[in-house]
């Protein structure tokens, strides 16, 4: 064994990790021993041993500030994991002591799959009341780092491109039809029939760039000789989106459930989009092991989608109907 490997594996502790993580966090000696109570003479002195006992330099000190070095943000990375792995268990012991079952992380994507998680959680409640969940909405950029780290148990949404999947498992639960939206005021909700060089002079709702909507949409507007105005809001909020299609001649494109909420009336452009991304679903970190309570989450996603899917086929039938009777 050598000495880099006895020294991570006997000397280093909770309180090593947690220096080094409010040190990266700071970037300031004076702040650092402010927010641990202790002196700026005893955070150095923790420091120095760190280091001497590793044999590495973790920071350095420059004019702005104290920085960590390639070997500093090797282990405050993973540092931050370990410690969040730590809690969890702290929580999962009080959870057990307590009675209750337990407590699900869930990231969220934006303008995906709500009715899906809304439906699996009211499952959850029904079956493990005891099980409490936190739910954290964000992009994938934000969420997927959470979810290799063990932040989050799992990330519910539209899935990614299988090629940014690396270690993440996923089930695809439900497949969200991709349409051009409107308000019910707009003039082209008015159209009996419509063309695609009629959505050329209306401004956009669009997915900001970097989203996995974005790309794909632009592709096919150009292929239709649409091209995007200079005239557009850019968000990921279906709650902007829908409420700003209510006041104005905006086109916004949405997925899945949204689409069909009748709280806010949206009208549904009668043009037929490709495939434009994939189904929503879930994904967890294949590397690490599922918690009891995950595993129930995970069997509330599969079933809520199943019941979603089940009242879309009964709902197909009287649609039909109804546009004979017209």
């Amino acid at each position: 064994m050598s000495e880099l490997d006895w020294y991570l594996k006997i000397n280093v502790k909770a309180r090593h990790l947690r220096l080094l993580v409010t040190i990266d966090t700071y970037r300031n000696l004076t702040q650092v021993a402010e927010a641990t109570h202790v002196s700026v003479p005893a955070v150095s002195k923790s420091l120095a041993e760190l280091e001497r006992g590793l044999g590495l330099t973790l920071f350095e000190r420059t004019t702005h500030g104290i920085v960590p070095t390639p070997y500093g943000e090797c282990l405050i990375r993973h540092a931050r994991t370990i410690l969040t792995i730590l809690h969890r268990a702290s929580d999962d012991l009080k959870a057990l002591n307590s009675g209750t079952a337990g407590k699900v992380h869930i990231g969220m994507l934006p303008a995906s799959a709500s009715m899906l998680l809304s439906t699996a959680l009211n499952l959850l409640k029904q079956r493990s009341p005891g099980t409490n969940v936190m739910v954290t909405e964000g992009t994938t950029a934000l969420l997927l780092p959470e979810l290799w780290q063990g932040q989050l148990d799992l990330v519910v949404g539209r899935l990614p491109p299988t090629d940014t999947l690396g270690s993440f498992e996923e089930k695809e639960l439900v497949e969200e039809p991709v349409m051009l939206m409107t308000g019910c005021h707009h003039p082209l909700a008015r159209k009996k029939v419509l063309k695609w060089s009629d959505l050329r002079p209306y401004p956009w709702i669009l997915p900001p760039p970097g989203s996995i909507l974005r790309d794909p949409l632009e592709r096919t507007l150009e292929a239709h000789d649409v091209p995007l105005t200079n005239n557009y809001i850019e968000t990921l909020s279906m709650h902007v989106a829908r409420a700003h299609l209510q006041v104005s001649d905006c086109i916004a494109v949405m997925a899945g459930t949204p689409v069909n909420d009748t709280g806010q009336r949206l009208h549904t452009l009668p043009l037929s989009l490709p495939q434009l991304l994939r189904p929503a679903g879930v994904l967890w970190n294949r590397n690490r092991g599922l918690t009891p309570s995950a595993k129930l989450m995970l069997t509330c996603l599969d079933e809520a989608a199943q019941s979603l899917s089940d009242a879309s086929d009964r709902a197909v039938p009287s649609v039909s109907a109804a546009r004979k009777g017209m």
